[in-house]
């Protein structure tokens, strides 16, 4: 089976879940692998003039997608391969990695909010074209809550509060100091990276809960 039909299959099961656990106050918990966001100068340099990413599968965010190229990040200590490249692009550069990745590559990227890059780590990134070094571009993501207006009220949170959640899976967790974000563009999820996922026995399909 391919991968864009097993895909879809997913996406349609967490759907009917995500309806389903609507009822008890659950949202669906996503692990965010490290992954490149790029502006169109640095696509240009990495990939050749006016080259356009090609899409390989939309993201549960609208508007969102993974493209099918991969770029390498080189750090002081360490390279890591085959790195995910998100869409569309972005005004800055960003690089979202786990605390891991960040002590393989030597870098001392900040917990930060996707787009607070002032004094983050610089990075370079690679392709077989070429090379940038993409300043102030580096961050761990802190750990967040996608959802619209309507989610807010019925969760009775506000954008930028900080709230506690308890991971459903079988090694449930509790994660202090989740930030909500709250914008009518979104779906309702939580997003994690790997190292926290792992933490918390992350498997596909698991929810979490607002914790109080």
């Amino acid at each position: 089976m391919e991968e864009a039909m097993i895909e879809d299959i997913i996406r349609q099961v967490m759907d009917a879940l995500r309806e389903k656990e609507q009822v008890n106050n659950a949202f669906p918990v996503e692990a965010s692998a490290r992954h490149v966001h790029l502006s169109p100068e640095h696509v240009s340099v990495l990939f050749g003039p006016e080259y356009e990413m090609a899409k390989k599968k939309d993201l549960s965010q609208p508007g969102q997608y993974q493209c099918e190229e991969r770029v390498t990040l080189i750090g002081p200590r360490g390279v890591i391969k085959g790195v995910a490249i998100l869409g569309p692009p972005r005004i800055k550069t960003q690089v979202e990695l786990s605390m891991t990745d960040a002590r393989v590559l030597g870098v001392n990227a900040p917990v930060r909010e996707s787009g607070q890059l002032e004094g983050s780590a610089t990075i370079y990134i690679a392709t077989e074209r070429g090379v940038i070094e993409a300043k102030e571009s580096t961050i761990v993501a802190k750990r967040h809550i996608h959802m619209d207006t309507r989610d807010a009220q019925r969760f009775e949170v506000v954008d930028k509060e900080i709230v506690a959640v308890r991971v459903l899976s079988h090694r449930p967790l509790i994660f202090d100091d989740v930030v909500v974000r709250v914008n009518d563009s979104y779906r309702l999820s939580m997003h994690i990276d790997f190292d926290e996922a792992n933490a918390a026995g992350y498997t596909q399909g698991v929810f979490g809960e607002i914790y109080k």
